[in-house]
């Protein structure tokens, strides 16, 4: 059954009980249990968000199975879905909204389907066009998750009557001293906080992540034993509306091809492209120069310049920055002030290094205690307080460590 308007019977919709025991500061959560009917007062009406995969099918499992009212929802994200995935590339295919059906009737909850293609084409893919001709590289699993799964379909879940929103992601929510906190998920590996430092403090107040304490693993082991059929389904990866894994091929759709010169640091041509677009800060293959560095080194993409349509290249050391400056930032509980240590970490399975993060209203400084590599503006830097998610920023400069 597809329903696009759907509506049910109101509730009030109340911030989410907490997990029973609260975060010690900067240690990781003790392992908690989904909070069922007793904490709440009354069963809560979940939204379970059901991509199709194993992760969100259990999800879904564990809320019902805690006392909840839950009902599953696909999105349709893709305005012309394949029948079926490439291996594990892509998703949103009919074969993947078949498999969310299959295991919400195994879990024994209502099933919907809803047309999210048109939102998530303005506020995903089109901003993806968009960061790339500008020169910057932006992640588009944060973009989805800021507003999509928890804007757009959270908007509506609270708007028909649901308290929550349950997905499958990797990550802790717990109760703490100035209310929710987003932690690391145990499992290092699989952990999605990274992708989930867009979410504010509202929106924490009404989301359910049940696989947070557990590993991937586990979680495997557990849809076997409950009869999903998708406990072996690969895990989707890249980029979902990118099947093929092109990306340069993609951007090319829509940018066209426009021809500039690659260029070393003082400015003498070394090569050409195709568009300026297709590189990013840190890329060493693809470059197609001709003439080698005089000490044999291989060269790295250090700039991209829409303005003028050039690739600056460079060597890896020339990559190391110490600063980065950013803009837009979301906190995902009070607003920090002032100067803060913590770490940074700005891709989703990257490093975290040791900082100071100054905050001056919309804008936040960081200065990193040890150099960080191959830095591109339009990515997202995301803070820790130890295993606690802080905020994020997008990335508009870097200082240079050389």
């Amino acid at each position: 059954m597809t329903d696009h308007d759907a509506t049910l019977p109101p509730a009030v919709c109340e911030p989410l009980p907490m997990l029973p025991e609260p975060s010690a500061g900067t240690a990781r959560p003790e392992q908690g249990t989904l909070p069922g009917p007793a904490a709440a007062g009354r069963p809560l009406r979940v939204l379970a968000a059901m991509s199709g995969g194993v992760d969100s099918a259990v999800a879904a499992a564990r809320a019902h199975e805690a006392g909840h009212e839950v009902t599953g929802v696909h999105l349709a994200l893709s305005e012309n879905p394949k029948s079926f995935r490439t291996g594990a590339r892509g998703c949103c295919t009919l074969e993947d909204a078949r498999d969310a059906r299959r295991a919400a009737d195994v879990i024994g909850i209502p099933f919907y389907v809803w047309d999210l293609a048109e939102r998530f084409r303005e506020d995903v893919i089109e901003d993806f066009f968009a960061e790339y001709e500008a020169g910057r590289t932006p992640n588009p699993c944060l973009r989805c998750n800021e507003k999509i799964k928890f804007a757009a379909l959270l908007d509506r879940a609270l708007a028909l009557g649901f308290d929550a929103v349950c997905t499958g992601h990797y990550a802790v929510v717990v109760d703490g001293p100035e209310g929710r906190e987003l932690h690391r998920s145990v499992d290092q590996g699989k952990d999605q906080s990274y992708v989930l430092g867009v979410l504010d403090a509202d929106q924490l107040a009404h989301a359910l992540f049940p696989l947070g304490t557990d590993t991937k693993d586990d979680v495997r082991a557990e849809a076997e034993r409950r009869g999903l059929a998708v406990a072996r389904k690969p895990d989707s990866h890249d980029i979902c509306f990118i099947a093929d894994g092109d990306t340069q091929a993609f951007l090319a759709t829509r940018l066209g091809r426009t021809p500039g010169d690659i260029v070393d640091r003082d400015g003498t041509k070394l090569g050409e492209h195709e568009g300026a677009y297709a590189y990013t800060v840190g890329q060493r293959k693809g470059l197609r120069i001709g003439r080698p560095a005089d000490d044999g080194k291989p060269r790295y993409v250090l700039d991209i310049s829409p303005v003028s349509n050039t690739v600056t290249v460079g060597p890896a050391e020339a990559l190391d920055v110490d600063g980065l400056t950013g803009i837009r930032p979301r906190w995902c509980g009070p607003a920090p002030t002032g100067v803060l240590d913590c770490t940074a970490q700005v891709r989703a399975h990257g490093d975290e290094h040791p900082a100071v993060a100054e905050i001056d209203g919309d804008t936040v400084r960081v200065r990193l205690h040890t150099p960080m590599r191959g830095v591109a503006r339009g990515q997202a830097v995301v803070l820790y307080d130890g295993t606690r998610v802080i905020g994020s920023a997008t990335i508009d400069g870097t200082s240079s460590a050389a």
